[in-house]
């Protein structure tokens, strides 16, 4: 067992200073892996993609991101070629697809990179310090999301596993009645001090009100049900709303739909950490030292941009929505490719792996938009047309 020891220092100090000797499991998680010196993604940037401890699709190589970029270019001519379109990542880990989908544009569409203002969000100092460097020789901006005014942006803000990275309030049901999940501190041991969880009444009404909004009957459940809230893709989803003036969200996560993420069935939640790509459900292990994670609500995430002004243009997952964006014919013409058999093979894998629908195939591909007239509506995205 691996702790940061100077992380493990700072949550405890954080409990031992709250009132109650607690704090919530989402704040537990903010520390784990958003601390700017010691959490996961300031001290672990680097260790990321097929050596580190997980690996994402911009991983596999540059056809994910050209792919995107494609959807991107599409958008721009909906929206009338606007100058300047705002293309806005946020949560660009190390930078891999911000370079792939710049390249790609720069080669293919030089008009839309004349239009193009390419920003990056990003929480982590360490990442964006990777990304920085990697990103050089590139026009791109930082900033931070609240350094964007209200009613904005025209273009599109969209972001590839982030959401499942946002921390979440964890939660038990008791009798018919929601309780929330709290971390503390262990007794002293051999061992040294270590968290252990309390429950207790919830921390914030929206807890409940989460539910309410997903037409939730908690009655139905059997005690001792347990998942997770994530209330800050709501309160996130709600702010890239306001600063959107005309144009589309597009978020890309592994999750489900309410149906699947709240089955009766699924009483342990979705909570999961990845540690040298080990999977297991212990977040209390290694702290400071793994990725901490939990599927998301594409139900919630669609509601709650209805509230928000944001209308829902599709949801799909990431096989098809490649597919339809061309991925399909790159994979028909590979065995014309005059490579090398090895990189061949290595380059069909890869493919591969972005279209499995049992792996990252199955991702769940969500847009919305606001601002966009009758018309505009009505010219179908180009990766949510499926071959017939």
């Amino acid at each position: 067992m691996e702790h940061n020891l100077q992380l493990y220092q700072e949550i405890t100090n954080r409990i031992t200073a709250s009132p109650q000797q607690r704090i919530t499991f989402a704040e537990y998680m903010e520390l784990a892996l958003y601390h700017p010196e010691y959490g996961y993604y300031s001290q672990n940037a680097a260790n990321l993609g097929k050596e580190g401890d997980f690996f994402t699709s911009v991983h596999l190589g540059a056809d994910f991101g050209e792919m995107l970029a494609i959807q991107f270019i599409q958008m721009w001519e909906i929206l009338g070629k606007p100058v300047p379109f705002s293309l806005i990542e946020m949560g660009a880990g190390q930078g891999h697809l911000a370079l792939d989908i710049l390249n790609y544009i720069k080669q293919q569409y030089p008009d839309f990179l004349q239009a193009l203002k390419y920003i990056i969000i990003e929480k982590s100092p360490g990442l964006k310090q990777l990304q920085q460097q990697r990103l050089k020789n590139v026009e791109i901006n930082w900033c931070s999301l609240e350094e964007i005014k209200n009613n904005s942006v025209i273009g599109c803000f969209f972001s590839n596993e982030l959401l499942d990275a946002f921390p979440v309030h964890q939660f038990i049901l008791e009798n018919g009645e929601l309780r929330e999940i709290y971390v503390t501190i262990k007794g002293e041991q051999e061992t040294g001090k270590l968290f252990t969880e309390i429950v207790d009444k919830p921390s914030t009404p929206e807890l409940v009100n989460y539910l309410k909004l997903l037409e939730i009957d908690i009655s139905k459940y059997p005690s001792g049900y347990r998942s997770e809230i994530n209330l800050a893709a709501l309160e996130w989803l709600g702010v890239v709303a306001n600063r959107l003036q005309r144009g589309y969200v597009l978020t890309i996560d592994y999750g489900y739909t309410q149906n699947r993420y709240y089955n009766p069935r699924r009483d342990k939640g979705t909570l999961q950490c990845y540690t040298r790509h080990h999977r297991h459900n212990d977040p209390y292990i290694n702290i400071g030292q793994q990725d901490i994670t939990a599927h998301v609500d594409f139900t919630a995430l669609q509601q709650n941009g209805d509230r928000h002004g944001l209308q829902k243009i599709g949801l799909t997952q990431q096989g098809l929505f490649l597919m339809a964006l061309g991925l399909g014919e790159r994979v028909a013409t590979l065995s014309q490719s005059k490579q090398p058999l090895s990189s061949l093979l290595q380059r069909r894998d890869s493919l591969h792996q972005l279209l499995d629908p049992l792996g990252l195939g199955g991702f769940h591909v969500l847009v919305q938009a606001k601002g966009l007239t009758t018309a505009e509506i009505s010219q179908q995205l180009q990766g949510f047309i499926q071959p017939q």
